[in-house]
C-alpha cells in the first residue's frame, strides 16, 4: 500500500515539474519588461514615437513596455542614460552631442555639429554606415546600445531681445547644450552658454536670469515659451536628433528574434516620426506667431561664416577626413 502511494506521488510530481502539458496548458514565456524614458512633453513627436513603439512591441505579446515622459523618471537625460548604462532596462532618447561628451567619443559630435548635417533623410541611412557601426561598438563597450537616430527638428534662438545678426547674441545668457557642441556654438556666436536642465528654462527667463534659449520649435511650443520670449531668430544651427540608446545588459539578454523585432520596430518608427515631426513644424511656427512671437529669418550665411573657425581650429577634435567619410558612406548606404 505504501509503495503504491509513493509511486502515485512520484508520478504527480514528475508531471508537475517536467510535463506542463499534463494539465492541458503550456507554460507561458515570460515577457520582456522595458521602460521608455524621456524628458520631453507627451505631445512631442519624440514622446509619441516612443509610445508607438511600446504599443507595437506590446501587441506582439513578447514585451511589457511602459512609457515615462515629461521628466517623470528624471529631467536629466544624461542621468537616464547613466541608469541604462548601469543595467536598468531603459530606452532613452539622448542626442549625439550628449553621447559624445558623456562617453568620450569626439567624432560623434559630427552628427550634431553646427551646419554640418542639414538633411533629415540622411538619418534613415545612418545605421547602414560603417561609422555608425564603429560608434555602436564603442558605446557597447561602455554598457550602452546605440539603436537609431530620429530627426527631431532644427534648433534656433528664442530670446527676450530681438536677434537679427550674430552681434545681437553678444553677452546674452542663453540656455544651450552643456557639452562641447554647446560651448563651442556659444564661443563663436558670442553668447554665454548656460547648461541647465530644461525644466529650469521657463522660470529662468521669467525671472530674468536667462535671456533665452536655443531649442527646437516643438519643444518651445509645448513648453509655452511664447509666454516669456517674444523673439525667434530662425538660425537653424543644429539639426537635432533623438539618438535612441538602451541598456546593453537589457539588449544582450534578448533572444535573437526579440533583438531583431525590437531593432526593426525602433528604426521603422524613427523614420516614420521623423517625417511627422518635419511636417508638423509649420504648425508650431504658426502658433508661435499667433501668440505674439516675431520670427526673424536671419541671413544663414552670416551665421555659418561665424561658425567656420570651429572647423578650421578643429575645436571638436574630429578625426582627419571625418566629414568627407561620413557623407561618402551616407551616399553609398543602401
Amino acid at each position: 500500500m505504501k509503495k503504491s502511494l509513493l509511486c502515485s506521488f512520484g508520478a504527480v510530481l514528475l508531471c508537475g515539474m517536467l510535463l506542463p502539458s499534463c494539465s492541458g496548458k503550456k507554460a507561458e514565456a515570460k515577457k520582456v519588461s522595458v521602460t521608455f524614458a524621456g524628458t520631453e512633453a507627451a505631445t512631442t513627436g519624440q514622446s509619441r514615437m516612443m509610445q508607438s513603439v511600446a504599443d507595437k512591441l506590446n501587441a506582439t505579446g513578447r514585451f511589457d513596455c511602459t512609457v515615462q515622459v515629461a521628466g517623470a523618471l528624471s529631467g536629466d537625460t544624461d542621468a537616464l542614460v547613466t541608469q541604462a548604462k548601469m543595467g536598468v532596462a531603459l530606452v532613452v532618447p539622448s542626442d549625439p552631442g550628449r553621447l559624445a561628451s558623456q562617453f568620450k567619443i569626439p567624432d560623434l559630435n559630427i552628427l550634431m555639429a553646427p551646419y554640418i548635417m542639414t538633411n533629415p533623410n540622411d538619418l534613415k541611412k545612418l545605421p547602414d554606415t560603417q561609422l555608425f557601426k564603429e560608434w555602436q561598438a564603442q558605446l557597447e563597450k561602455q554598457g550602452i546600445i546605440y539603436i537609431v537616430n530620429m530627426y527631431n527638428g532644427f534648433r534656433s534662438f528664442y530670446t527676450t531681445k530681438p536677434v537679427q545678426h550674430v552681434a545681437d547674441l553678444s553677452g546674452l545668457r542663453i540656455r544651450g547644450f552643456g557639452n562641447a557642441i554647446g560651448n563651442n556654438l556659444a564661443k563663436y556666436l558670442g553668447f554665454a552658454n548656460i547648461g541647465i536642465s530644461w525644466g529650469e528654462v521657463f522660470p529662468g527667463i521669467q525671472q530674468k536670469t536667462l535671456d533665452g534659449c536655443e531649442v527646437q520649435v516643438a519643444t518651445a511650443d509645448g513648453s509655452r515659451l511664447y509666454e516669456v520670449t517674444k523673439n525667434l531668430a530662425l538660425t537653424k544651427h543644429y539639426m537635432l536628433q533623438s539618438a535612441f540608446v538602451c541598456s546593453a545588459s537589457f539588449y544582450n539578454g534578448l533572444s535573437v528574434a526579440d533583438k531583431a523585432l525590437f531593432t526593426k520596430v525602433m528604426r521603422e518608427a524613427a523614420a516614420e516620426y521623423g517625417e511627422i515631426i518635419e511636417k508638423e513644424e509649420a504648425g508650431y511656427y504658426s502658433n508661435m506667431e499667433k501668440n505674439g512671437v516675431k520670427i526673424t529669418h536671419v541671413d544663414l550665411n552670416e551665421f555659418q561664416k561665424a561658425i567656420e573657425p570651429l572647423y578650421v581650429n578643429n575645436d571638436l577634435g574630429f578625426s582627419a577626413g571625418l566629414k568627407d567619410r561620413l557623407f561618402k558612406e551616407l551616399r553609398e548606404a543602401k
